[in-house]
């Protein structure tokens, strides 16, 4: 039997978070489980300490580890993190839970939104606008491998909720 999870991937700044937030008010009998979160209690360190710690690919480790113990559960609204998508194992075993969920918005609009948060490590460079855009480039390919794609860019974060609500009836009549 699939599982019924609802998963948003997509840009930093895209509303993951906030929507998934949204959607747990929403949706009774689902909870919300956001990634980030999850690996910061769990390792007692925020992102930016994981990274500076074990690099990225010790952050990815973790984050592997802790998307495949979510995706053994069931009613679970999961928050990825921006980079989780790109990993070809996140991708199958999310894809397998549930439906996932593109929170796409244009890239200078996602970058106005987080160009001042300085808790974003892989934004720390000189040049933290171009690694963005190349990263965003990068990633889009595979985040539109999501079962959705949902148009951020003129919706409130409570209308990208109902969206994906709305998406969702459509799957439960049509099966």
């Amino acid at each position: 039997m699939k599982k019924n999870n609802i998963i948003l991937v997509g840009m930093m700044g895209a509303g993951k978070t906030t929507v998934a937030k949204l959607l747990e008010t929403m949706i009774p009998t689902h909870r919300l489980f956001d990634v980030d979160s999850e690996i910061e209690n769990v390792e007692d360190m925020t992102i930016s300490e994981i990274f500076e710690m074990y690099s990225e690919v010790g952050f990815r480790k973790i984050e592997e580890i802790t998307i495949s113990e979510a995706c053994k559960k069931n009613n679970l609204i999961i928050s990825t993190g921006g980079g989780a998508f790109e990993n070809e194992k996140n991708r199958k075993v999310l894809l397998s839970s549930g439906k996932v969920f593109y929170l796409y918005a244009p890239y200078q609009l996602l970058y106005d939104r987080i160009k001042t948060e300085s808790n974003r490590p892989m934004l720390q460079s000189k040049n933290p606008e171009k690694i963005f855009k190349d990263l965003l480039d990068k990633r889009d390919i595979n985040y539109r491998k999501a079962d959705y794609i949902i148009d951020t860019s003129l919706l409130t974060p409570e209308l990208a909720a109902k969206e994906i609500l709305r998406r969702l009836d459509e799957t439960v009549n049509i099966s």
